[in-house]
């Protein structure tokens, strides 16, 4: 029998499958929602789209995005964290306090990331050995850290005497580069490598995608938990040194507010690339987008408690999409 020339079907092109389908816009529909926003205030807003302007964008959200990755690493393993913000705090007090006592810089940072990783070590006692969820866990031990940082600073900010060494860690540039930038780009990519390319990362997306299963497996959920939570205290307080020597004081609660914005961060990331998943890319672009809707409403001349309430509805959006592709569980 004659074939109908006809009928003939493509059978490679019906295997391959279309370039703007569903899984993609699913996985980088928030990455266009970026490209968007960015080219919207390029053309309607003066002064964006300059290279100071850009730089200083990355700048803006260098201690943004190493809350986030922090908090990623916790998100990962199904835990969440709401002390990071006071354990910012804390090592933007602790560390500037103990240089103008004298201290040598390194000793003042390790002593820093020594306090980091005991408030990232009582959180995870509390939340695997007691049992108590982690939003509850680490909601009281945000509470107790807000109390520390205004009995040790006596609440008043620390000023003068910190060394110029340590200051340029927060504000010395590498051509027109931020030297914190360069800081920051270093721990996402470290961050990166241990998530994506380590059995790190695999054993931590494991427990929190199935801890019985990974248990199952001989992972230690267990272990996995706690370490999601030591490395988002830890991270915590990198960001909040950098961030006094950005500012070039010492503040009882200048890294509050990142608490808000990481979280953000994070559940915009979850958004994209592997949706309903906290990647540390992902994180990087969620603080991306805040820092450039931030900077794109300051130069509009907006209040900040505009951008207070878009990041709630953007927070809202998040979770909304993210709910509609998985089933969202932090606690």
């Amino acid at each position: 029998m004659k074939k109908d020339p006809t009928m003939v079907v493509d059978t490679a092109a019906a295997r391959r499958p279309p370039v703007f389908n569903a899984l993609f816009f699913k996985r980088y529909s928030t990455l266009i929602v970026l490209c968007l926003l960015f080219a919207a205030f390029a053309i309607g807003v003066d002064r964006f789209l300059t290279v100071r302007n850009v730089v200083n964008i990355v700048q803006q959200i260098s201690i943004l995005t190493i809350v986030g990755v922090g908090l990623t690493f916790c998100f990962a393993a199904r835990e969440i964290d709401l002390s990071v913000g006071f354990a910012a705090s804390l090592g933007g007090l602790l560390v500037p306090l103990l240089l103008t006592k004298g201290v040598p810089i390194p000793v003042a940072i390790l002593a820093g990331l020594g306090a980091g990783l005991v408030i990232g070590l009582v959180n995870a006692a509390i939340v695997t050995l007691v049992g108590v969820p982690s939003l509850i866990a680490t909601l009281a031990t945000g509470s107790i850290l807000y109390g520390l940082n205004f009995m040790i600073s006596g609440g008043r900010a620390i000023y003068g005497g910190i060394p110029d060494g340590f200051l340029m860690l927060g504000q010395a540039q590498i051509g027109i580069f931020p030297l914190i930038s360069i800081i920051m780009l270093a721990i996402v990519v470290l961050a990166w490598f241990l998530m994506e390319k380590s059995f790190l990362g695999r054993y931590l997306y494991a427990v929190g995608g199935n801890t019985r299963a990974a248990e199952l497996a001989g992972i230690s959920a267990r272990r996995y938990r706690a370490i999601g939570l030591v490395l988002c205290s830890v991270l915590g307080v990198v960001a909040g040194f950098l961030l006094a020597a950005r500012l070039g004081s010492g503040q009882p609660n200048s890294g509050e507010r990142y608490l808000l914005d990481g979280l953000a961060t994070v559940f915009i990331g979850m958004t994209m690339f592997r949706p309903g998943s906290a990647t540390v890319i992902g994180t990087l672009f969620g603080a991306l987008f805040i820092g450039i809707v931030n900077n794109g409403l300051n130069l509009m001349g907006l209040d900040t408690f505009v951008q207070d309430v878009l990041k709630g509805v953007i927070i809202i959006l998040a979770v909304s999409v993210i709910s509609r592709q998985t089933t969202l569980k932090l606690l």
